[in-house]
């Protein structure tokens, strides 16, 4: 299987890729497949482990705002929690960005915490009726890790593969195949997967994408060593990023070990930031 970094490093909202950037994903290409049909009515179904902690990993905001025609690696995650308040405070949903239907959360988001489809633990089902009732369209999608989503037709083909761009420049499955490329060319990894995604893409293209994902994990960084109080969820967890930023910064940073104690800090911020 050949994998892009950019299947690798996927820009999207926290808390979880599985159960919450993946289910996004689902219901952004659901939405984005029947956005021309006359569609006045949504149900969502989730299954087995999407169900039983789909609300403490924001499954049932992610389907919301997928549906809604927003995209993980777009959106504004300081504006999340008002298109959420919206559709629940006014049981409307925007499909697609399409066109304006009734959704009432009660009946329309359902969790089967003891059935499981049988692909994957991480199932749901999307289903759309017409202004009369009936089924104009339903699908089945499984978010198998890591921000990928399989519909139900690839689960059962031949190939469940996540994904597999073709042949490339320099291949290998293992770490070992990899590290004999590197002494065979004399390239280190970084040039040798450069090559490789110079398969598909232009230069400009490759560090036009690179870019981004930096500026999205330096924001990241910042935000979480920015942002103060508790965690949502209920367990009154504080932030402690900000605290940890505020002594760094009062501290000679020619000690190694404090170079460190940064490294620490920029993952304790995202790792906030993402629960958050």
């Amino acid at each position: 299987m050949n994998l892009s970094v950019f299947d690798l490093f996927k820009i999207g909202i926290g808390p979880s890729s599985s159960h919450t950037v993946g289910p996004m994903w689902a219901a952004v290409k659901f939405a984005e497949s029947c956005a021309a049909e006359p569609v006045s009515r949504v149900i969502i179904d989730l299954y087995g482990s999407l169900a039983l902690t789909g609300r403490g990993h924001c499954t049932d905001k992610a389907v919301l705002l997928g549906l809604s025609g927003e995209r993980p690696d777009e959106i504004d995650s300081d504006v999340v929690d008002v298109i959420v308040e919206r559709i629940r405070k006014r049981r409307k949903l925007r499909f697609a960005r399409n066109r304006e239907i009734d959704f009432d959360e009660a009946t329309d988001l359902r969790f089967h915490e003891t059935e499981a489809l049988p692909y994957h633990p991480n199932g749901m089902r999307f289903t759309t009726h017409g202004e009369a009732g009936p089924v104009l369209r339903s699908e089945v999608f499984y978010s198998v890790g890591g921000g990928f989503v399989v519909s139900e037709a690839e689960a059962s083909g031949p190939e469940t593969a996540i994904v597999d761009r073709g042949a490339v420049t320099h291949e290998f499955d293992t770490a070992a195949e990899l590290l004999a490329i590197g002494d065979r060319t004399g390239q280190s990894i970084a040039r040798i997967l450069y090559a490789n995604e110079r398969t598909w893409r232009d230069v400009e293209a490759i560090d036009t994408g690179i870019d981004r994902i930096w500026a999205v994990m330096n924001d990241c960084i910042d935000r979480g060593c920015r942002n103060e109080g508790t965690l949502p969820g209920g367990l009154n967890v504080k932030r402690r990023a900000p605290a940890l930023f505020r002594t760094l910064t009062t501290v000679p940073s020619c000690d190694s070990l404090v170079q460190l104690d940064w490294v620490s800090l920029f993952a304790l911020a995202v790792n906030e930031e993402n629960a958050a």
